[in-house]
């Protein structure tokens, strides 16, 4: 009896141990005077704090939070290649440093007052006023085109309308990176630094290549958008996400074998399942934040507390799922990126 007890708690201990030691690697990180902190990096702490105080959606919230782990990620990896010797022109370094600023800019925290509409939560669709719904003239013609041809049922139209807010979403990206190199110019000017010199300029080239490349993807975005509006969507399209069909769009363009097409299409259908969990986690959260809302203003304290305790766990999902989404994506693209690139050096 004492031998089967003594294997029982073995077998505790053991299930525990590999809970605890789980649980430890997922421990969230500590500060300076031992307070936990939400991420390993000061400035990305102060960040969500602040984040925290202003009035964001839960949805944006759980995006910021999303795009400060990724940041997170590239950083700590940026400061292993630095000490590796890595990086001597501090190109990888400026890229970090404006992905950051675009990151304030984004979300309303880098200090300038923004005249762009933030949220873009397509939760909210139903609040757009007709015939306005895109803050784009070429995109608003287009969709009013597009609603009012009879080409598509109501199913694609939430499709196609999807594909319009990405859109949108990118233009929008577009804008906030390049006043965020202006910027960044604006202070370079400012600084004399002559060893420097040939760095400098070429992180200056990097930045345009990359701001030209996002202008070659809003064009082709946008010719996409005006097919697609005029001859509607094909029976064997293969993807519905906009991101997803932005990727295989982008893959295809990259001459890429039939074999890796054919491995990236596969890769592509799993993500974009990805893509949507993470959609319907994102309007729960948004159900669950409104319940709570509702429950606070009754005052049934036993009622909010297990409220609370569910949104909590909604919103810790959903960043979670937002994260590795965010993650997978940056991973495709530079897949895609790299494997055109090889074909192309072939």
């Amino acid at each position: 009896m004492r031998f089967i007890c003594f294997v029982a708690l073995c077998l505790g201990v053991g299930v525990m141990a590999g809970k605890y030691t789980r649980e430890m690697n997922e421990a969230k990180p500590s500060d300076s005077d031992g307070q936990t902190v939400e991420f390993r990096i000061a400035k990305l702490n102060q960040v969500w704090e602040k984040a925290k105080r202003m009035q964001l959606s839960p949805v944006r919230l759980a995006e910021l939070h999303s795009d400060l782990k990724i940041q997170e990620k590239d950083e700590m990896q940026w400061k292993k290649l630095k000490a590796e010797g890595f990086d001597e022109n501090g190109e990888k370094e400026a890229q970090l440093r404006r992905n950051f600023n675009v990151i304030l800019a984004k979300y309303g925290m880098d200090g300038k007052r923004d005249t762009r509409p933030l949220e873009s939560n397509s939760l909210k669709d139903h609040d757009t006023k007709e015939g306005d719904a895109f803050d784009d003239p070429r995109l608003d013609k287009l969709w009013n085109k597009a609603k009012s041809s009879g080409k598509f049922s109501n199913e694609e139209l939430l499709s196609l309308k999807r594909e319009f807010q990405h859109h949108k979403d990118k233009i929008h990206e577009y804008n906030i990176l390049m006043d965020t190199i202006s910027r960044t110019e604006e202070i370079h000017k400012n600084v004399i630094s002559p060893l420097e010199g040939d760095a400098k300029e070429h992180v200056l080239h990097q930045k345009h290549t990359e701001l030209k490349q996002k202008m070659k993807d809003l064009n082709q975005g946008f010719e996409r958008l005006r097919k697609l509006s005029h001859e509607g969507f094909t029976e064997d399209s293969e993807f519905r996400e906009p991101r997803v069909i932005e990727l295989w769009e982008a893959a295809k363009r990259a001459n890429l074998s039939k074999d890796e097409l054919d491995s990236l299409k596969e890769e592509l259908h799993h993500f974009e399942t990805k893509v949507e969990k993470h959609t319907h986690y994102q309007e729960q959260l948004e159900l669950s934040h409104q319940k709570l809302q509702h429950v606070e203003a009754l005052g049934d304290k036993e009622h909010i507390k297990r409220n609370q305790e569910k949104y909590n766990t909604l919103s810790e999902k959903t960043r979670d799922m937002g994260y590795k989404m965010k993650k997978h994506l940056q991973d495709l693209s530079n897949k895609i990126s790299r494997q055109g690139l090889q074909h192309n050096e072939l």
